[in-house]
């Protein structure tokens, strides 16, 4: 495949079966042929994948691409594996023998991209059989891990400005659907991509319906919602404990929503079941912490709802972006209540992670809870934190289509203060 180089217009009608690029993505592509550095943000459904795939079989040597998911390296490896591109991955899943395997082909020069987990890129045994090899590029799939998950339990993120440090002439793209400025200058920084150029696309999904309730019962507000708006339709319920996702599952399935469970203590085999049978059914619903979700290619989710509190907007943004990613009209629920801010906060203090990156994760959470809390155009707000402007109110989100009746608070503000500095500062919430 690579002797002859086709351009990136033969591979993408030859292979992946398109007609022409979309956005930014030949230019892109282009960028990392040349062996330039890039950083890109595109929303979900974008085709961000392609824009280090098609430069892996160009390129000579083979494409390195680090994801964080087991299941979302099995399933990217799956479907090119379907389209006659020769790709492995090297994770936990693997035998010692079929890891041996990978390696020998690797070395052999028989595979065209690899996916691996940052984990194992720390690891000298693997660093070692890199420098033995031809590397066409280094891709850093879902970068706002670097941020978001570098910081507590996965430090190994921190480590990957090792590509830059072990292999300089190689170049680096590094992919997310969502950063803010902050996050954008983190993973500039902790991947030594400062010089990179960046590539930003729009972050507006038009065609996502975003809509957030207050809990009261928000079980039963689930409930209504599907049976009313998506009887029958795929989608996404995110939880933030495992057991409750367990339990949603159940209940739902008791009142005839076919419902499936997903988080981070199933085991490997039954979690790999209920993410292929969620790919491959119609009108099945998955319940799942925020373990699923990232990468999953299924075109068709009408609706993503969250049961509580996301930790972040980026978070929030990227979760509600796996709904209609066909273009088509999806939906965008969200219960939340003031117990959520309570929970995520205790979880923040009990974190591993430093108290500047506390105070920022704090930050984050404030941002969202004022999301929901919004009176005004709900986008407008969403794509405001990110930098991005909507001139007109979008007439597609709940504060739109119902205004948020107001009134003059100033007087009760003021009593409530007064009471707070009477009792001496006493008060709880």
């Amino acid at each position: 495949m690579k002797t002859q180089q086709p351009p990136a217009i033969e591979l993408l009608n030859s292979i992946f079966g398109y007609e022409n690029f979309r956005g930014q993505q030949q230019t892109i592509i282009d960028h990392l042929v040349d062996g330039q550095d890039a950083l890109v943000i595109m929303p979900t459904g974008s085709g961000k994948s392609l824009c280090f795939q098609i430069p892996s079989l160009i390129r000579e040597g083979v494409g390195i691409v680090i994801s964080p998911l087991i299941a979302l390296m099995q399933d990217q490896v799956s479907a090119l594996l379907q389209l006659g591109i020769k790709a492995a991955f090297l994770n936990s899943s693997l035998t010692f023998e079929e890891i041996l395997r990978t390696e020998q082909q690797l070395i052999a020069g028989e595979i065209d991209l690899l996916y691996i987990a940052p984990e194992r890129l720390s690891n000298e045994r693997t660093l070692n059989i890199l420098c033995r090899i031809n590397i066409a590029l280094f891709a850093i799939d879902e970068a706002h891990c670097v941020s978001q998950w570098g910081h507590d339990f996965r430090a190994d993120y921190l480590k990957l400005s090792l590509l830059h440090e072990r292999f300089p002439k190689t170049p680096r793209i590094a992919l997310t659907a969502t950063a803010d400025e902050r996050t954008r200058q983190e993973i500039r920084f902790r991947l030594g991509l400062e010089q990179a150029r960046m590539f930003l696309s729009g972050f507006d999904r038009p065609n996502i319906r975003y809509r957030i309730v207050q809990k009261q019962n928000a079980r039963q507000q689930l409930l209504d919602f599907i049976e009313t708006e998506h009887d029958g339709d795929a989608g996404i319920v995110y939880c933030l404990s495992r057991k409750k996702v367990d339990d949603t599952a159940q209940w739902l399935n008791d009142r005839g929503i076919k419902a499936l469970p997903y988080h981070a203590g199933m085991d490997n085999v039954h979690r790999q079941q209920h993410q292929h049978r969620f790919l491959m059914e119609d009108g099945l619903v998955m319940v799942a912490t925020i373990a699923f979700g990232m990468g999953i290619d299924k075109p068709n989710v009408r609706f993503v709802a969250h049961l509580d509190l996301p930790k972040s907007i980026e978070g929030y943004y990227q979760e509600t972006g796996r709904a209609g990613r066909d273009g088509s009209p999806a939906n965008a629920w969200m219960a939340y209540g003031l117990q959520d801010v309570v929970t995520l906060r205790r979880m923040l203090a009990e974190s591993n992670a430093n108290e500047v990156q506390k105070r920022i994760e704090y930050n984050r959470l404030d941002a969202m809870l004022a999301l929901c809390e919004q009176i005004h155009c709900r986008r407008q707000a969403l794509l405001g934190y990110f930098g991005d402007t909507l001139e007109q109110p979008c007439g597609n989100c709940d504060t739109c289509l119902e205004p948020v009746e107001t009134w003059d608070a100033t007087l009760a503000a003021q009593q409530a203060l007064s009471c707070i500095h009477r009792t001496g500062q006493r008060v709880s919430a």
